[in-house]
């Protein structure tokens, strides 16, 4: 977080989206006591389930129950968060990309939290959703903020109800999974296999691929949710090995050409994609150019092409997928959101799987680019060594 200021800052701070100003430290430590000694409706704030804050006109925290302790670092006491604004507070990424602070990033002008909050400064009641992703250590936090305005004496605050829905997000990312993907790959398997039973003897070999098709597809809807969940809670282990990148990329040009995003489309290896060794895990690396294929695939219109490749560059290799078409602004500052998609309820967990197992687990990093004229790409870095 940014260093308190003594006063109210004098000189105008940068910002993209809310005010940057801060009150003193010696301003915050005055509204503390307005809410000190559980003088807010008595004891309530203790007793409810949620996390409880009160900010003041410059969003800053003057008092938070103490739930707040579970959404925060080990051994830090709740008294720390005192001055700070919310996403400061949860450690979020952007609340420490600028000079301002928490609200003042372009990326937080989508947020629902410090729209809320802005609203709730307004005088109206709120409720709005939010994603965090946290700095320290990439939890993927999703918030329900309800803010509303209070006045105690002369000076107007607002009190911000957080409630962590990440269960709630995660049950219909499932029930989305299982109930509409899952289902439809084992209706086509019953079809084809009804056409099996039924079918003529030149016909079998062909539905037999097809079934051997469908279940591999089954088979990779399941392991993906399978690594997701595990990497999530950190119970994911590892087994590095020697691998060739350009064998790598040959399976997955393969596995996902006959696969259905496919279809009406193109996936080809980029004839200059070099052959680099690379020790890590395989299947991880595997999934994370899968998520990547894929989703270049749904991007893409009917009859374009995706295309995948990679190199060597400053000790580590650089794997990239490359779409034709590109994405609006809002898009690219929420791409790596869990729980974020523009395909619809109940999805957004590509591009968010993608970044979680490349930086907690390989060990890389991941960026894009997205223009108009020259499209999407996708790049994956990783160590040509665990620890390098």
């Amino acid at each position: 977080m940014p260093e308190k200021t003594q006063s109210i800052a004098q000189e105008k701070v940068p910002t993209k989206f809310a005010p940057a100003e801060r009150a003193s430290a010696e301003e915050i430590a005055r509204q503390a006591k307005l809410f000190a000694g559980k003088k807010l409706l008595g004891m309530l704030p203790d007793m409810m389930p949620c996390v409880v804050m009160v900010l003041n006109q410059c969003r800053q925290i003057v008092f938070v129950n103490k739930q707040i302790a579970a959404l925060m670092p080990p051994g830090q006491p709740n008294s720390s968060v005192l001055g700070m604004r919310p996403g400061e507070a949860l450690g979020c990424t952007h609340g420490f990309e600028s000079e301002g602070g928490c609200g003042t990033t372009e990326s937080c002008s989508l947020c629902g939290a410090v729209q809320a909050i802005l609203t709730g400064q307004k005088g109206e009641s709120s409720v709005r959703e939010c994603r965090v992703l946290r700095r320290y250590n990439g939890e993927a936090l999703e918030l329900r903020i309800w803010t509303t305005p209070i006045q105690i004496g002369d000076e107007q605050f607002t009190v911000c109800a957080l409630l962590d829905i990440s269960h709630e997000k995660r049950r219909q990312a499932l029930e989305h999974i299982f109930l509409h993907d899952i289902y439809n790959v084992a209706y086509g398997l019953s079809w084809y296999a009804d056409f099996l039973k039924k079918g003529t003897p030149d016909k079998v070999e062909e539905y037999a691929d097809t079934i051997h098709r469908l279940c591999g597809e089954l088979i990779d809807e399941i392991d993906a949710q399978r690594i997701l969940l595990r990497a999530e809670s950190g119970e994911l282990t590892l087994k590095p090995e020697p691998i060739g990148s350009l064998a790598v990329l040959r399976d997955t040009v393969a596995m996902y050409s006959r696969h259905p995003v496919a279809q009406d489309r193109t996936l080809r290896l980029d004839e200059k994609a070099a052959d680099v060794s690379v020790v890590c895990d395989k299947i991880l690396l595997t999934r994370v150019l899968g998520n990547m294929v894929k989703n270049a695939l749904e991007a893409c219109r009917a009859r374009q092409t995706v295309t995948i490749g990679c190199s060597q560059s400053n000790g580590s290799v650089e794997f990239w997928v490359h779409n034709p078409g590109h994405m609006t602004r809002e898009v690219q500052l929420q791409v790596f959101q869990r729980s974020f998609s523009t395909k619809g309820r109940g999805r957004g967990l590509g591009t968010y799987s993608i970044k979680l197992l490349t930086e907690r687990y390989l060990k890389g990093e991941v960026s894009f680019t997205s223009t108009a004229e020259s499209g999407t790409t996708f790049t994956v870095h990783c160590p040509l060594k665990p620890g390098v």
